[in-house]
């Protein structure tokens, strides 16, 4: 049966539904809303006739004006090459040394260089280069395989520990994992590789290790830990560490002898896009 009485206060019908003595009135949709409403309905179909719209079993709808957006972006993609056209020959036929000396290519390669890191290269060394753990920073001058601009353009073309058959390669064994030194004396490494950098360490366990050291690890880091770019070794005795400078993460190294991969670049951009992204890596980090 239908509850529906006239409101005391409003004058109005309710609708019969009640909540904990609250009653709904029968109230109609105010006028502006309804048009609105009636105004989108017109809209949408308007919208379903010119644009693509509905999906279909080999298709969709394409619409009287033929909108496209994979052929407005081919298009915007061959207008950006015509644009870029002439700075990128005056790349592929400068040096690395001359683009940095001249204002106009250095400007341009740097635009495209922040374009192309921020599409490819931020994801890990972060938006502004700054890496983090296991991924180098880009921005402090301390490189495993040399900062220079042909050093940079080099590591860009064939990556390291890439698939590129000329990839920088470098290997830190697991001592722990393979057995190649015990626990304590891996303990030992450890308060040795601390002291390198000129923290307090257990001076019994540096004595200890010392020898260690110099049969396992100088043959890449050096007699006195100083690293090796050739080989990609890092410097032991300063301040930047790639997987953590605390002992724990220092130990784990040595345990499991980790070692990260970056892309051969050389294989996805052109000779003018590996120029401008290194003289971009350079010009931010000061380079050597």
């Amino acid at each position: 049966m239908s509850d529906r009485k006239i409101d005391d206060i409003s004058g109005v019908e309710t609708t019969g539904h009640e909540w904990d003595g609250i009653r709904e009135l029968d109230n109609p949709l105010p006028r502006w809303w309804l048009w609105v409403f009636y105004a989108c309905i017109v809209a949408a179909i308007v919208y379903w006739v010119l644009m693509p719209a509905w999906p279909g079993i080999h298709g969709y709808t394409h619409g009287m004006r033929g909108e496209s957006d994979r052929a407005n972006v081919v298009k915007e993609l061959a207008n950006l090459q015509t644009v870029r056209g002439a700075g990128a020959a005056k790349l592929k036929n400068a040096t690395l040394e001359q683009i940095e000396q001249n204002p106009d290519l250095q400007a341009y390669a740097l635009q495209v260089g922040q374009s192309i890191f921020g599409d490819n290269c931020a994801t890990c060394h972060g938006a502004g280069g700054t890496g983090g753990k296991g991924y180098a920073n880009l921005r402090d001058d301390v490189w495993l395989w040399g900062g220079t601009l042909e050093d940079i353009q080099h590591t860009l073309q064939v990556g390291v520990r890439s698939d590129d058959p000329n990839t920088r390669f470098s290997q830190m064994p697991a001592f722990g994992k393979d057995q190649m030194l015990t626990s304590p004396q891996i303990d030992d490494l450890t308060e040795y590789v601390v002291s390198l950098s000129g923290r307090k360490a257990d001076a019994k366990a540096v004595a200890r290790a010392a020898p260690i050291f110099q049969e396992q690890c100088s043959v890449c880091h050096g007699p006195q830990g100083k690293g090796d770019q050739k080989v990609g070794a890092p410097d032991l005795t300063d301040a930047d560490w790639l997987y953590g400078s605390d002992r724990d993460s220092i130990r784990g190294q040595i345990w499991n002898g980790r070692g990260g991969v970056m892309p051969a670049w050389g294989h996805r951009f052109d000779p003018e896009t590996i120029k401008a992204l290194a003289v971009y890596i350079h010009a931010n980090a000061g380079g050597q």
